[in-house]
């Protein structure tokens, strides 16, 4: 095998290949990547491997019965007028019970993805109603999967507390008891999944595993035993491709990491806009604090001349008081008396009172 891949991959450098089937570290990849479209409907969408979802939904929905029998529907759903928007989803199938499956891989964070879940799941409930016939609106079960390469957060604040798989149905707000069954939106978020190789206990976590890693592995994990990851590595396996399905795989690859490209750069560029922002707003409160430090500055400046002039004052009036003194006292010595001292001085007589009880 490991001969036939170093073969394999010759012949792609040779048709010019390499760079499309280049994985992360410049190694060609063993495995197709389910994050595109063609990984993704090889996997899942087509009526080859069409056993793969009938094992990967129950494990979805945590359920033990098995999907005996699948049929894929059109996944283009009509609005019921011209003017009406229509829906087109990943995968569109239904089981031998008449239950609906709507399955979505999401790669990038769209911020009314429950409203499009909702949405969605309204044509495979509509197209249920029986026309020119007597009808008691009895309905199958409908199920929105959503594949989702992001968190869900309102605005931009993370919802921590969901789990990474987490079912969503109607509910009765008093009691918490389900209301509606027949109405299930399951959301699988894969940058929660962290579990690694060695951590992998239940199938849903091997599920996970695979569907976040699959691109980057280069054997099937020891963990994953079971029979159905036997095929489902067989049929990724990049060189069991044919040739037109090799050319498939790489415009599909391509379009792909020029999206993914695209996002990481207006990421970019968000974080840099951002960050320039924040300095903007450091720098305003910069210079405002600036604006505070000088105004103190002036006012304590203000204060220290004021608190200088009412020194100057004090010293003037401290200054008079002393030659007042000297100079009543200097009267009184010579026999005068306090209403003489008073008349010359030309101050009021308690004034020389005041002044002769001091000396």
């Amino acid at each position: 095998m490991a001969a036939q891949r170093k073969k394999s991959a010759a012949k792609s450098s040779k048709n010019g290949e390499s760079e499309q089937f280049t994985g992360w570290g410049g190694k060609p990849p063993r495995y197709i990547n389910p994050h595109t479209d063609f990984g993704f409907k090889r996997l899942f969408g087509t009526e080859a491997n069409k056993d793969l979802l009938q094992e990967f939904l129950p494990v979805l929905l945590g359920r033990e019965d098995r999907i005996i029998s699948l049929r894929y529907m059109n996944p283009e759903q009509l609005g019921r007028t011209e003017n009406d928007r229509k829906a087109v989803y990943d995968l569109y199938c239904e089981t031998e019970t008449g239950e609906k499956f709507i399955v979505e891989m999401q790669r990038s964070y769209q911020e009314f993805f429950k409203d499009r879940s909702v949405y969605y799941s309204t044509f495979p409930i509509q197209e249920q109603a029986k026309r020119g016939i007597e009808w008691d609106f009895e309905l199958n079960a409908v199920y929105t999967v959503g594949i989702l390469n992001f968190e869900f957060r309102d605005g931009d604040r993370g919802f921590k507390q969901y789990p990474w798989l987490h079912h969503v149905r109607f509910s009765d707000t008093e009691t918490g008891r389900g209301f509606y069954e027949k109405l299930t939106y399951v959301y699988l978020e894969l940058p929660k999944f962290t579990k690694t190789e060695d951590k992998l206990e239940t199938l849903p976590d091997k599920w996970m595993f695979v569907l976040k890693n699959l691109a980057v592995l280069d054997d099937r994990p020891k963990a994953l035993q079971e029979r159905v990851f036997h095929r489902l590595f067989r049929i990724a396996e990049i060189e069991q491709l044919s040739e037109s399905e090799r050319l498939v795989y790489r415009e599909s690859q391509k379009i792909y990491w020029d999206y993914m490209n695209t996002l990481r750069s207006a990421e970019k560029k968000g974080r840099e806009k951002e960050a320039l922002e924040k300095d903007a707003v450091i720098r305003e409160k910069d210079a405002i604090i600036k604006e505070k430090d000088i105004a103190l500055k002036e006012k304590d400046t203000a204060l220290q001349e004021k608190d200088a002039t009412i020194q100057e004052k004090e010293a003037a009036l401290r200054e008079k008081e002393e030659n007042e003194i000297a100079t009543v006292k200097n009267l009184f010595g010579k026999g005068l008396s306090a209403e003489e001292i008073s008349e010359i001085m030309r101050l009021d007589i308690r004034r020389i009172s005041e002044i002769m009880v001091k000396i």
